[in-house]
Parts: structure tokens; C-alpha cells; sequence
């Protein structure tokens, strides 16, 4: 009996540490999510829209699109790759925002 019962909690343990993984990606994704769409919320609003010149406003849309649609339907990414997709759009989208910030 004591065999089975180490069998088990190494099983328990193994899932486990599956489920902390599969919890960061999913944190991850959804932190990724939530802030492409809130840029892409961002430059549609008419009072902040308009003060950005088109290039801006297309680089962050581009950008967006491609976080959004490239790791975010990708089932198998892990979550360091939304973490440095993450990174990457907000290394984009932070100083063209602050811009905006500063000519109000």
C-alpha cells in the first residue's frame, strides 16, 4: 500500500507543476490580450485618435494585429513567448502614447 500511495502524491506532484505551467501561460496570453486590445481601444478613441499622426496610429494597429493574431491562436506558445510579444508591443506603443500624454 505504501508503494501505491508514493505512486500517487509523485502523480499528484507531477500535475501540479503542469498546472502552475499551464496557469503562467494562460496569465501570460491574457495579460498580452488585454493590453493589445486596450492600445487598440486606445487609438480609436476620437479624442486620442486624432491627435496621432497616421504612421503612429498604423504602427500600433499593425502591431496589435500581430500579437493578436500570431501567438494568441497559437495553442502551443509558452509563456515567456507572450511575455517577449508582450515586451515587443509595448516597446512600440509606450513612447507613441507618451507623446500623446505630453501634448496635452
Amino acid at each position: 500500500m505504501e508503494r501505491r500511495d508514493r505512486e500517487m502524491v509523485q502523480e499528484a506532484e507531477k500535475y501540479k507543476s503542469e498546472d502552475e505551467e499551464h496557469k503562467k501561460e494562460v496569465k501570460a496570453k491574457n495579460a498580452l490580450e488585454n493590453y493589445a486590445y486596450n492600445m487598440r481601444n486606445t487609438i480609436r478613441d476620437d479624442k486620442i485618435g486624432e491627435k496621432l499622426p497616421a504612421a503612429d496610429k498604423k504602427k500600433i494597429e499593425d502591431w496589435v494585429e500581430e500579437a493578436t493574431q500570431g501567438l494568441c491562436g497559437n495553442q502551443l506558445a509558452e509563456a515567456d513567448e507572450f511575455e517577449d510579444k508582450m515586451k515587443e508591443l509595448e516597446s512600440v506603443c509606450n513612447p507613441i502614447i507618451a507623446k500623446i500624454r505630453r501634448t496635452k
